[in-house]
């Protein structure tokens, strides 16, 4: 079935006692605010000036500092089935998202985003 999706999170996983002082450095970096996001409070996060792109700054749980990528889609299944077939593993599912891992053992992960959001415009068309 034919579907959009593009490369357009960049995520830094980053401990809870290291989170905040990794969202200052990041916002300062990237010249952004990096506020809570309001339905994932362990997320900061906005889109960068000037970029088509969103950082986020992830607190985990538990595990090392890291830094992940996010594709965004409007058919989860079908990108999730496209990558697949390129070499990745699906890991887990989550609410509106996939992770999986690449062919070097890189996680990343598959983002459903809102109807209407991809197109031609801001999008790869896969058929």
């Amino acid at each position: 079935m034919a579907h959009f999706s593009r490369l357009y999170t960049i995520v830094i996983d980053a401990p809870r006692p290291d989170h905040a002082a990794a969202v200052a450095f990041w916002s300062d970096a990237a010249g952004a605010d990096l506020p809570v996001m309001a339905k994932y409070p362990e997320f900061n996060g906005a889109k960068l000036p000037n970029h088509d792109m969103l950082l986020l700054v992830q607190q985990l749980g538990d595990g090392p500092a890291r830094i992940h990528l996010d594709f965004h889609t409007d058919d989860l299944d079908a990108e999730v089935a496209r990558l697949e077939a390129l070499g990745a593993t699906s890991l887990e599912r989550a609410e509106n998202w996939q992770v999986m891992r690449d062919p070097a053992g890189l996680n990343f992960c598959v983002v459903l985003d809102r109807p209407g959001t991809l197109s031609e415009a801001n999008a790869t068309r896969w058929d």
